[in-house]
């Protein structure tokens, strides 16, 4: 039997991923989730049994994501999915004037071209395809604060997230001919692995660089913003408001110490913010 409540969410392994695939299994919600690894699809299959069907699919490989695509159809009947939940996502850090290119175009490639791939590939399942019964399906995309506040040394996350709420935003205003809404989630720090492998990163090829003081403290700093981060699950909870809630907002912003975080860096003269990020990093010129 095709169960009403399916949905399908990138990047499932750990982290947000992992955390939203669990709130939504404790909804009674059947999620096709994507990793890169067997190891990965056993564990969550042992985690949470039924409630999970893996894909193997990494988001950057077309022919992967057509395959998972066709796996997902064949298995949901002739029912739309109730959403896509684009999370899968890296983190490249380095000072833009020495980042490699490859660098940059590697991180464009999978925070901000992948989601669209993802979702052309899955949105006859979400209500394009006319022949296909139910309500349409919602798309949920996990942006960051960093698509509004850009932090120094993650110039190329930054890019990522603000090219993906743009296009997020015309996508939204284009899914309105097939009734398919979108939603934007913002998160601040999350307390997640990302920030250990931000710990672990070789960033030594800055070494030689004017920067290089800035980038070790940087990645002292960030592992210590990480550590005070929100839990996952608060961010699986925002999903499922996304994916649930009758007239969803177009965009939640989930971040900690909200009014220090979010609302004045978006408040004060751009200058002004500039000075005090300038003097957080040590970037204040000899």
């Amino acid at each position: 039997m095709a169960n009403s409540k399916d949905v399908v969410v990138t990047g499932v392994s750990t982290g947000i991923g992992w955390a939203t695939t669990k709130v939504l299994v404790s909804k009674g919600f059947r999620v096709f989730g994507s990793v890169r690894k067997q190891a990965d699809a056993d564990r969550l299959q042992r985690e949470f049994g039924d409630g999970v069907v893996p894909l193997i699919m990494d988001i950057t490989d077309i022919d992967a994501i057509h395959q998972a695509a066709h796996q997902v159809g064949s298995m949901i009947g002739d029912r739309n999915l109730v959403g896509l939940v684009n999370n899968a996502g890296i983190v490249v850090s380095g000072p833009l004037l020495y980042l490699r290119p490859s660098e940059f175009r590697r991180q464009l490639d999978v925070n901000l071209i992948s989601p669209l791939v993802v979702i052309q590939a899955f949105a006859p399942f979400l209500g394009t395809d006319k022949k296909r019964q139910g309500p349409t399906g919602r798309i949920v995309n996990i942006s960051s604060t960093g698509a509004k506040v850009a932090i120094p040394l993650l110039g190329a996350y930054s890019s990522s997230k603000f090219g993906l709420e743009g296009m997020s935003d015309a996508l939204r205003r284009e899914l309105m001919l097939f009734g398919i809404d979108l939603v934007i989630i913002e998160p601040g720090t999350v307390n997640t692995a990302m920030y250990d492998k931000g710990e672990k990163e070789d960033l030594s090829e800055f070494k030689q660089t004017a920067y290089w003081d800035a980038v070790q403290n940087f990645q002292k700093f960030i592992v210590a913003e990480g550590r005070k981060g929100l839990s996952p699950e608060r961010l699986g909870k925002a999903v499922y408001v996304a994916l649930s809630t009758a007239k969803p907002k177009a965009r939640y912003a989930v971040v900690p110490q909200r009014f220090k975080n979010w609302t004045l860096p978006r408040l004060l003269p751009t200058r002004m913010v500039d000075a005090e990020l300038a003097k957080q990093f040590g970037f204040t010129k000899a």
